[in-house]
């Protein structure tokens, strides 16, 4: 377990020089000067070179490269253009908030998904069975940023329940993590309705149900154990998008975390910020799906040969 987990880790180095390498170049080409954005359109010619000078944004594109990827080993995120302050104590600053509300975000969808999934699935074409298939195809096609608004309107202006920006405690992202939740809930369900309906047609299903056992201990013992690995996947998968999806509810909301971190940097061409950001967020991500292929080895012993 132990060299698998050192390989994965391995693997991470290239994959995250490749991520690094995209970011850098689209904020390279892409339009702006940010040595203009600080001082003002206005700011005399030799003021703006200086500064340039100043952050190294006169080199070739190649050396601005290499020095970012030198500054990275020596665990350096550069410091901000725009707050003047080291990349790192802004990322500290933002990345809990982000987790905080991706961790709520999968606790509400794995609660709602999961058990319904499952019924969805046991009471095939019931009521029950129809409405949530609705309801998942429903989620799944509404935006995030228009299902936000909504129930911002709803929980925030009329009934006045929950706060509708901002953040001062957990409170404040009980909307956001809904509206993220709902989202990720309807994939959650489908796959455990699909993966549960697979399952229960095998012939060890109709045996366990032949030797007198309850049916709850069929359902849970038998089936859900043998259909459950699909699911992880999903999770596993939506956990680590969220940490990225998050930007666009986070920028509805108002809360300062990461994804409007994220904006607000792209918007001021805040290199250092942006590459940081998307350097923490692929590093979780690759973390999130370690952990999930070694959750796999706990939940079915096979995989581990």
């Amino acid at each position: 377990m132990l060299k698998y987990i050192s390989k994965r880790l391995l693997y991470m180095i290239p994959v995250l020089v490749g991520i690094v390498l995209i970011v850098f170049t689209i904020m390279y080409l892409s339009p702006g000067n940010p040595a203009k954005m600080i001082l003002g359109e206005r700011a005399p010619l030799e003021q703006v070179e200086q500064l340039e000078h100043e952050l190294g944004l006169d080199l070739p594109y190649i050396q601005q490269f290499w020095n970012y990827l030198k500054g990275l080993l020596h665990g350096d995120f550069g410091t901000s253009y725009q707050l003047r302050m080291p990349v790192f104590d802004i990322i500290r600053r933002c990345f809990p908030l982000t987790l905080k509300l991706t961790t709520l975000t999968m606790l509400f969808a794995v609660a709602i998904g999961m058990p319904v999934g499952i019924l969805s699935a046991v009471k095939q074409y019931s009521a029950l069975d129809a409405c949530s298939v609705v309801f998942a195809l429903l989620m799944a096609s509404i935006p995030a940023f228009w299902l936000g608004m909504l129930l911002m309107l709803l929980f925030s202006l009329q009934l006045g329940w929950f706060p509708s920006s901002g953040y001062e405690g957990i409170r404040w992202l009980i909307l956001p993590a809904i509206t993220l939740g709902c989202i990720n809930c309807a994939t959650i369900m489908r796959m455990t309705r699909s993966s549960m309906l697979e399952v229960i047609r095998q012939d060890f299903i109709r045996t366990a149900r032949a030797k007198g056992a309850a049916e709850k201990r069929v359902i849970f013992r038998h089936a859900l154990k043998n259909a459950i690995i699909p699911v992880i996947t999903v999770v596993g998968n939506a956990f680590g998008s969220s940490l990225g999806g998050a930007v666009v509810t986070e920028t509805v909301f108002g809360l300062p975390g990461m994804g409007t971190q994220i904006v607000t940097s792209i918007r001021q061409k805040d290199n250092p910020v942006v590459l940081a950001s998307v350097i923490v967020i692929a590093v979780a991500f690759s973390l999130v799906n370690l952990a999930v292929d070694i959750l796999y080895t706990y939940v079915d012993p096979r995989i581990r040969t």
